[in-house]
């Protein structure tokens, strides 16, 4: 049940700087063209370690930046409350591009659509 004057941002804010509470564990990962905008959000929540996601859903924006789409934030929060997560890991950093390799273009080859991340090292979060 949403509480009236229920803010979605400020929620996810509050949830993943509480650590870690427990499983389910959600997380967030924005992807995006370049470093500065992001254009993709990817949500999983796992309920057991070392085990793939229960749960995962993505959304897309064509233009703008998802991490400033209301709308798409609210999903965000809505799905990870929906799934009952106890804790809330959130990247502080793009992951890399939105495009899936295998799937938008070809294994071994670098994105057509992204040419900022050719030949980069990518975030990894967990290794600050």
């Amino acid at each position: 049940m949403m509480k009236i004057g229920w803010r979605p941002q400020k929620w996810l804010e509050k949830k993943s700087k509480s650590g870690f509470r427990g499983y389910p564990v959600g997380t967030v990962a924005f992807y995006g063209p370049d470093n500065e905008r992001a254009s993709k959000v990817a949500v999983a929540v796992i309920t057991v370690p070392d085990t793939p996601p229960f749960a995962l859903r993505r959304w897309f924006i064509e233009s703008g930046d998802i991490r400033n789409d209301s709308a798409i934030m609210e999903q965000v929060a809505t799905f990870l409350r929906t799934e009952e997560v106890r804790s809330l890991v959130v990247t502080p950093d793009l992951l890399g591009c939105p495009h899936e390799e295998g799937i938008d273009y070809p294994d071994g080859e670098v994105c057509p659509h992204c040419p900022y991340w050719a030949n980069r090292k990518r975030p990894v979060p967990w290794e600050r």
